[in-house]
Formats: C-alpha cells, sequence, structure tokens
C-alpha cells in the first residue's frame, strides 16, 4: 500500500500558517537529530536554539552538509548539562518547546520533571504517538506508550486529558476516546476494564471533559464499526475511536510498533504535562515523522498561546 503522509501534510501545511516555534534542541550531536532541526526550521515550523558542546556540533554539521549559520549555538559540555540549559532557556521564555536530540530520554526527562528548576506543572506527564496508519482515514493518537510503565487510575486521568488536549490542538473535529482493554465487559478479574468504568464515570462527572469517552473497549470493536455492529455495542465512540487510551506501556509500545512495522504507520511523538510540548524522536522515525512531531508541538503551543489571550 502506497503510503502518501496525506494525514501529515495537512498539519504540517496548518504549521506553516504560524510563526515558527522556538524550540530548544537538546544535545543534537548526531546527523539524525541535526537534519531534523534543519529540515524543520528549513520548512518554517520551528526556530531551531541548539545545544551541546558547540564543536561537536559544528563537526556533526560539517560531515554531512548540514547548513547551521544561521542558528544561535548555546555551548554546553555533555549531554547532562544540555537538556538542563535546554530547559532553563524555556524557564528563561527563550523557547517555546523542547526537542530530544542524541541523547537518552530518561536524561531530557529527569532534567524536565527536576522538582526544582524543571518544568513540572499540575499535570502528570505522559507520552502520545499521533499515528498516520495507511488506510485509516484520520490520526489516530495512541498514549501512553513512552512515559507511564504501570499507570494507576489517577495518572490515567491525567493521560487522558492530556490526550483530549492534543486532539483539539491537532484541531480533531470530534475527539473520540476509546478506553481499551482484551474485551469490551467489565470483569472484576481484569482491572484494566475496572479503570476503564471509573473513567467513563468521572466523564460523565465532567472530572475529565472535552471528549466522547467510552471504554472498555478491544482494540477491533473501537476502531472497526463493523466489529461493534457485531458485538452490537451500542456508543458514539465505539468503531469510530481517533484516541486510543492503553493499558499500560507495554500494551502500547506494542500496538504502536506494531502498527509501524506491520502496516507501515509513521508515528510522530510528543510528551505532554509540561509548561512546554517536548518533541520525542527517534533515530528510526522517518524524516516525514519527524516533521509531523514538530508540527504537533507547534500545534500544542499555538493552543497554549490561544488559551493564555483567552484568560489574560
Amino acid at each position: 500500500m502506497e503510503h502518501t503522509h496525506e494525514k501529515y501534510q495537512k498539519l504540517i501545511a496548518i504549521c506553516q500558517t504560524l510563526p515558527p516555534l522556538k524550540t530548544a534542541i537538546a544535545h543534537p550531536c548526531d546527523r539524525t537529530s541535526l537534519e531534523s532541526a534543519v529540515e524543520a526550521a528549513g520548512m518554517r515550523l520551528i526556530e531551531p536554539l541548539l545545544v551541546g558542546p558547540r564543536e561537536r556540533i559544528r563537526e556533526v554539521a560539517e560531515e554531512f552538509g548540514l547548513n547551521i549559520a544561521g542558528f544561535p549555538l548555546v555551548d554546553a559540555p555533555h549531554s547532562h548539562a544540555a537538556a538542563q540549559r535546554a530547559v532553563e532557556l524555556v524557564r528563561e521564555a527563550k523557547a517555546e518547546a523542547l526537542m530530544k536530540g542524541s541523547l537518552h530520554t530518561d536524561e531530557l526527562m529527569a532534567a524536565v520533571v527536576a522538582r526544582e528548576g524543571g518544568l513540572r506543572t499540575a499535570r502528570r506527564v505522559s507520552h502520545c504517538f499521533i499515528m498516520d496508519v495507511p488506510g485509516h482515514e484520520n490520526v489516530l493518537i495512541i498514549t501512553d506508550a513512552a512515559i507511564n510503565i504501570a499507570p494507576t487510575l489517577a495518572d490515567k486521568v491525567d493521560i487522558l486529558q492530556n490526550a483530549i488536549d492534543l486532539g483539539h490542538a491537532v484541531r480533531m473535529a470530534e475527539v473520540r476516546v476509546a478506553i481499551l482493554s482484551a474485551m469490551e465487559t467489565v470483569n472484576p478479574k481484569v482491572p484494566s476494564t475496572l479503570e476503564a468504568a471509573a473513567l467513563c464515570k468521572m466523564v460523565d462527572r465532567h472530572q475529565i471533559t472535552g471528549a466522547l469517552v467510552d471504554g472498555p473497549l478491544a482494540l477491533d470493536n473501537a476502531i472497526d464499526p463493523e466489529a461493534a455492529r457485531t458485538k452490537k455495542i451500542d456508543s458514539p465512540v465505539a468503531g469510530r475511536a481517533n484516541v486510543l487510551l492503553v493499558p499500560d506501556l507495554e500494551a502500547g509500545n506494542m500496538l504502536a510498533k506494531s502498527l509501524s512495522f506491520l502496516a507501515g504507520a509513521d508515528a510522530a511523538g510528543i510528551v505532554l504535562g509540561a509548561r512546554v510540548p517536548i518533541i520525542l524522536t527517534s533515530r528510526a522515525d522517518t524524516l516525514q515523522s519527524r516533521l509531523a512531531s514538530c508540527a504537533v508541538a507547534s500545534l500544542v503551543a499555538a493552543k497554549r498561546r490561544e488559551e493564555t489571550q483567552l484568560l489574560g
């Protein structure tokens, strides 16, 4: 099946009508991360601040023919210091987003969630994949497949609200969340079904807002209308979900990678719940996925500016 990336191209086109997002890139010391910054800047998605060992960054740029002449270089001696300095740039209002370079995710996130000098908010930090799946009409958000290993019910409240807010930021006309389990009935022996039922009741009580939410739902009857009809599930979400809340990191990671490696999907990644959006890219990501991650962060930042102006 030919993959046209039409869904990602729409997100990128919207972002090109916005000002480039000032983005602190922590330790962009390999070809993938530096090339991502150069390409995203060339498409006016971001305005990069390169944070890391100055000479090493210049050497990588020269080795791979990447033009970084117009980008500010903020010197930091190693990856740990680069993560901390990138966070400081956000706190100093010199950047509106963070982007992972060639350092480990845990190293960047440790600086983000530090109690002193970090970027914590009242929300729990969580990750979303924005999947472009061939043959599927719209983008599909999957959460959380990268940060929260075994989330509690309280954690899932924040994970769910973060994903709903992301759905609005990427301009979904209607956010429809399926809370996934292995079945669509509540079973006391399967904890994820009990948590799904509790989350749905919290939606009813307006503790979680902004979306249609249903669960527990199995994957088939969450995204396939015929499967939902066969199971006689009467729900505005079943068969039409555009956000999938998974039971735990293992399930989410396997689902996202199955779509990527078996169905040819692309996966843009973003971390939410901090003061600014955090762009997580991988060396295995396609360039299109990395650009889409930048576009998603830009849309999240734009939505926050809009909300701040309304409150102000």
